[in-house]
């Protein structure tokens, strides 16, 4: 364990638990909108195509502070610009949940896609800086507690939905929690001191400099947020229109690839040492593929469930992995790699969700989960190809 900086085992140890949570927070956060998109969806009497368009708003306000978060988080400090994020991440969300018509639920959205790109640079940087003192592999467990927390939020929000309170009681709930959470947890953030020192011998950022490993890193984390936009925005549509099971099941594939993708970035650093990056990759590349083809040709209750907990094992370490691996190429700094690779990546959610509504609408949502498929081969296949670069 790296402590160059002087730092004994339990500050380190603090600083993980504090940077863990606000993984966590968000991930609730996220998951109280996902959760309930059939509730707004039948609020506001919008069809597959509409909502398609509607959900396209959260990647719009992500474009929208792609080119600013980096800047932000380098001048200001990841520490401050995550508190920032993370307490206006959930008022958005309280603020979706007092809409009453399109329009300012596309704003809130809108809202919801800016705070997430800049929390996103944030804490990302905060966890590889914490990374590099650790002198470890311990990503993929922080994005673990993004899904921890999207896994309780989906459980909350399936609970709030059996209750006759509305919508916007669950969220405001949800916004009181996680204001009390993250400030609670800022005394122990990696300070932007230790952050200097962590990349003191890291060359000035140029274009010329960009290692072309990054760009392929963000291909695949492209291919992987796909389908991981897909799980999140449309498995519980996917049940209620298709599958139809008991109504007490209609998150039960969502449930099922939030567990999966929990337990597996858990498990995955221990997988990345062993076999390293470019094998996990490959393997999780397959799992997307088998489990989305595997929901979609056989939309039954336990194969579809199925189908989507193998789809949560796939995409629970490839993002993660692709960010470990930028932040400790060592050609630049963490925040300005993650920036660019989460960039790309984004671009994932930037057109999963809504291609998916589009697609189902000019189809059905069969075939276009059986296209989003592809998206795990691939990975698998870019993966093979940079294997030697990304040991």
């Amino acid at each position: 364990m790296n402590n160059s900086m002087g730092i004994n085992v339990g500050n380190l140890r603090n600083k993980r638990i504090a940077v863990g949570a606000c993984y966590f927070v968000p991930g609730v956060v996220f998951a109280s909108w996902a959760s309930r998109i059939p509730d707004v969806k039948e609020l506001l009497h919008l069809s597959n195509g509409q909502l398609g368009s509607v959900l396209f708003a959260i990647p719009i306000g992500q474009l929208l502070m792609m080119a600013f978060s980096g800047i932000l988080v380098s001048r200001f400090g990841s520490k401050k610009m995550l508190m920032l994020s993370e307490f206006l991440y959930a008022a958005s969300l309280f603020a979706i949940g007092l809409c009453d018509n399109v329009l300012h639920l596309i704003m809130a959205l809108v809202a919801l896609g800016m705070m997430a790109n800049l929390m996103n640079i944030a804490t990302n940087t905060q966890a590889c800086y914490l990374e590099k003192l650790y002198g470890r592999n311990i990503m993929s467990s922080f994005h673990g507690m993004w899904s921890l927390g999207g896994f309780a939020g989906g459980i909350i929000g399936a609970l709030f939905a059996g209750t006759l309170l509305p919508v916007s009681v669950h969220f405001t709930s949800v916004l009181v929690a996680s204001v009390i959470i993250v400030a609670l947890c800022f005394r122990n953030l990696v300070s932007e001191s230790l952050a200097e020192a962590e990349d003191e011998d890291v060359p000035k950022f140029s274009f010329r400099s960009v290692d072309p490993t990054l760009i392929l890193l963000g291909v695949m984390g492209f291919g992987g947020m796909f389908c991981e936009g897909t799980v999140y925005d449309w498995s519980s549509v996917y049940f209620l229109t298709v599958v139809k099971p008991d109504a007490t099941f209609i998150r039960a594939g969502y449930i099922a690839g939030m567990g999966a993708m929990t337990l597996g970035r858990f498990l995955a650093d221990g997988f990345v040492t062993k076999y390293g990056p470019s094998r996990v990759l490959k393997v999780c590349g397959l799992l997307i593929l088998d489990g989305l083809l595997l929901a979609a040709s056989l939309p039954y209750l336990i194969t579809a469930t199925l189908g989507f907990l193998l789809v949560g094992f796939g995409i629970s370490s490839s993002v993660p992995i692709c960010y470990s691996v930028a932040g400790k190429l060592g050609t630049m700094k963490a925040s300005i790699a993650i920036t660019i690779v989460s960039s790309i990546s984004f671009f994932g959610f930037l057109v999963g969700p809504p291609v998916i509504g589009w697609l189902s609408e000019l189809s059905n949502l069969r075939i276009a989960l059986s296209l989003a498929a592809c998206f795990g081969l691939f990975i698998a296949f870019v993966a093979g190809k940079v294997g030697k670069r990304i040991r």
